[in-house]
């Protein structure tokens, strides 16, 4: 009878101190996944909402006013980082980010962006006047 008592207390130890590691590893696994992770990025100015349309369609005027654009920054204003150049697989197109009241100055070169703003021309060039960026 002992030997018996002694295989189940055993067996039943073996059995809790799994439980206790599945435990374990699954709160290991969800502060890993979930703690760690940054969904959204970091974001200057508002939020970008929206699908991302392409420069090309930008530039072609097959847009409404407002836009939001994902590609790789490849240019910045040296000296305050207010304007950018974005760049994505259908052209590039300048980012004024002035009147959004951020800079891109801390942002390097070749992060991939998301951006929001409002189509201008001035000139004869086409640009986005930024309200929001994430990165």
């Amino acid at each position: 009878m002992r030997a018996a008592g002694r295989a189940r207390n055993w067996a039943d130890t073996v059995i809790q101190f799994m439980r206790q590691r599945g435990l374990l590893l699954a709160l290991a696994l969800t502060v890993g996944t979930f703690g760690c992770h940054r969904p959204q990025g970091t974001v200057l100015g508002k939020a970008p909402r929206g699908e991302p349309t392409s420069v090309l369609a930008v530039r072609a005027g097959d847009t409404p006013p407002q836009v939001t654009l994902s590609g790789v920054m490849v240019e910045k204003c040296p000296i305050a980082g207010c304007w950018l150049r974005l760049q994505d697989s259908t052209g590039t197109i300048k980012v004024d980010t002035k009147s959004a009241g951020f800079v891109v100055v801390n942002v390097p070169l070749e992060t991939k962006i998301t951006i929001s703003g409002r189509i201008v021309n001035e000139g004869d060039e086409v640009l986005v006047e930024a309200s929001g960026l994430r990165y």
